[in-house]
């Protein structure tokens, strides 16, 4: 696999997907290489200055009034590390773990950190060689950063803590940094401080989330479309025209979808005669751009602020261009904390109209000649009926989740820290989040898909019809009751995979 090459520029979403999901190991650019050595050198010249500098020469936090003398300064980085590992409870998954350490050293890239190029490189090599270290579920409050997640990092990179190594085999750091060929690191003034304070945690988790979300959100398009056929809806209301009524972008491309997915439907041809006494849809079918649309805005904010942060260098203190070693607040989560929470308010949402369409479908009353819960033999038959309840526990918890973890600060370090962001806790529930609604639109496209299948012999769309056939290679179509957890998974892992979303645009090309 092709290393990615950390620049002093920033990194994009594609190459931090490569490296946290997919293994690609990592290389330091030349000239990033230079920066970072014309900045270690200004921390060098203050290496024994009388004056405080905080990072090199003072404490942490509350304990900055501290003057530390010279022969303790080397040592007081590693106790920073030590000290801030603090965290608890079960391990970060492996991809956001890798996310965040390549989010660091592409600040440490940027030169504004003062960490010797050694060190650079090593981090650097334990990326490559595929070393995970062991983080903790809590500990991080967002600010300074995400201490606690990064200092489990540092602390692998200087031979101490625990990892899991390529093969996933939890071990000493020691062990396997011996065996990956890499010499724990030493640390010298300002290098533990610099490794420990940023946002990459919740940076990586958001632009992971957003990635995925690309995809989910036109999946949702997708399992919409299958339900508007399925339940004999209109697609009239998608028209282009009525669109641009309300000209918000994200509503423009998911109508955009749902007229090239229903496009040539028998189905949909069936019901379009002039004794249809049919005047307008339930809102969760007529209204699908409106809230599909509004969660892409949602997320094109978010992704606005992410390529921010990824252009960032955060660090406290920081080494300027010209030379300083200054204090700042840059660490403060709050831009990530607020659309990490805007975000997990849209996924909420859109597992929710998701639910209520899927809900139609059980319904003898709003199914539109479909049988009671899709049940092969209604009453010896149960069909979708339990489902549905599934989607409903999902959602209600995707709605829990949805309640902002930004505005829940927690005074710390003796009130020097008295206002923090909780932007990891909102990356966290986002993750939960995503996760719920890959469930829900999986139930829904199972749903769907059989709800098309009983409207045989009249033909779906061939964008939906692809995507029933493909879905019907891991999950059988409607009969007899059976066990239906399997069928379930097979269906969220066909969302999941982007099996789902690639059978409809074989038939559309890229959806919007």
């Amino acid at each position: 696999m092709n290393a990615v090459t950390v620049g002093t520029g920033p990194l994009c979403a594609t190459e931090i997907v490569a490296v946290a999901r997919d293994g690609a190991p990592v290389a330091l650019a030349p000239e990033a290489e230079a920066e970072i050595a014309r900045s270690r050198a200004v921390i060098d010249a203050l290496a024994d200055d009388a004056d405080a500098h905080y990072g090199v020469s003072t404490g942490f936090g509350a304990l900055a009034t501290r003057h530390i003398p010279a022969r303790l300064r080397a040592g007081l980085q590693q106790s920073v590390v030590r000290s801030h590992a603090a965290g608890s409870g079960p391990e970060v998954e492996r991809e956001v773990v890798r996310a965040l350490m390549l989010l660091r050293l592409a600040t440490l890239a940027t030169g504004r950190t003062g960490i010797r190029p050694e060190t650079a490189r090593a981090y650097a090599a334990l990326i490559s060689a595929g070393i995970t270290p062991i983080v903790p579920e809590y500990g991080s409050l967002g600010c300074s950063g995400d201490l606690a997640p990064l200092a489990c990092c540092a602390l692998a990179l200087t031979g101490e803590g625990e990892v899991r190594d390529a093969c996933g085999t939890r071990r000493p750091a020691a062990e396997a940094l011996a065996a990956a060929g890499i010499e724990p690191v030493v640390l010298r003034e300002k290098e533990g401080l610099a490794l420990i304070n940023g946002t990459d945690g919740m940076l990586g988790m958001l632009v992971l989330a957003c990635h995925d979300l690309h995809r989910l959100l036109r999946t949702a398009d997708l399992a919409a479309a299958m339900s508007v056929e399925a339940l004999l809806g209109t697609d009239a209301v998608f028209a282009a025209d009525l669109q641009a009524l309300r000209p918000h972008p994200g509503q423009a491309d998911a109508a955009a979808n749902l007229r090239v997915l229903l496009a040539d439907s028998a189905i949909m041809a069936s019901h379009r005669t002039p004794d249809c006494t049919r005047v307008q849809d339930a809102y969760s079918l007529r209204c699908a751009p409106q809230v599909h649309g509004a969660a892409r805005d949602t997320l094109a904010h978010a992704e606005q602020v992410a390529a921010r942060e990824l252009a960032g260098a955060i660090d406290n203190p920081v080494v300027t261009r010209d030379g300083r070693v200054e204090s700042n607040g840059n660490f403060h989560g709050a831009p990530l904390g607020f659309v990490l929470d805007f975000l997990a308010i849209a996924v909420a949402d859109i597992a929710s109209i998701a639910e209520r369409r899927t809900d139609r479908f059980l319904d003898v009353a709003r199914s539109h000649g479909l049988p009671a819960f899709l049940a092969d033999d209604p009453g010896v038959d149960s069909g979708h009926m339990i489902a549905q309840y599934t989607q409903a526990a999902i959602v209600s918890e995707l709605k829990r989740l949805a309640v902002p973890a930004s505005v829940d600060s927690i005074p710390s370090s003796a009130m020097q820290e008295d206002h923090v962001s909780m932007g990891w806790a909102a990356a966290r529930k986002l993750r939960r989040g995503v996760d719920g609604l890959t469930r829900v639109l999986g139930i829904e496209l199972l749903t769907a898909a059989r709800g098309l299948d009983l409207r045989h012999p009249l033909a779906p769309a061939p964008a939906t019809g692809a995507v029933v056939a493909g879905l019907r290679a891991r999950a059988g179509g409607p009969g007899p009751d059976r066990h239906l957890a399997p069928e379930i998974e097979a269906a969220v892992d066909y969302v999941s995979s982007g099996a789902a979303l690639a059978a409809a645009e074989s038939v559309t090309g890229p959806l919007r």
